[in-house]
């Protein structure tokens, strides 16, 4: 799918962003990259070790990325949206973690 010049909110982007992310193999390659990236940020600060913080990016877009370039074989919506991006790529999660996600996928277009 050809990507518009601009998305001019989140509400339009998120279709896309859904769109990209259509084989399951890559939603899970996200979903393990932002399981991380939230246990990481627990443990930083339970445990007070804050340069663990660092880590965060490193893990959750090793997964994403890997994906993409793997699996989805198309470019991260990171590299031209990166707060739309990251805010789906937890939004996404969170649907998928509460059962939800299906629907949204359905609205988008993905089967």
């Amino acid at each position: 799918m050809t990507q518009p010049a601009r998305y001019s909110t989140f509400a339009e982007f998120w279709p896309f962003y859904l769109r990209e992310h259509s084989k399951p193999r890559t939603r899970a390659l996200h979903y393990v990259g932002t399981t991380l990236v939230v246990l990481i940020a627990v443990y930083a600060v339970l445990a007070g070790h804050w340069w663990w913080l660092l880590a965060m990016p490193v893990a959750g877009y090793f997964f994403a990325w890997l994906a993409h370039f793997t699996v989805e074989k198309n470019r991260p919506a990171t590299f031209t949206y990166p707060l739309w991006s990251l805010g789906a790529d937890f939004k996404m999660w969170w649907l998928w973690l509460t059962g939800r996600l299906g629907e949204e996928l359905r609205k988008a277009g993905v089967r």
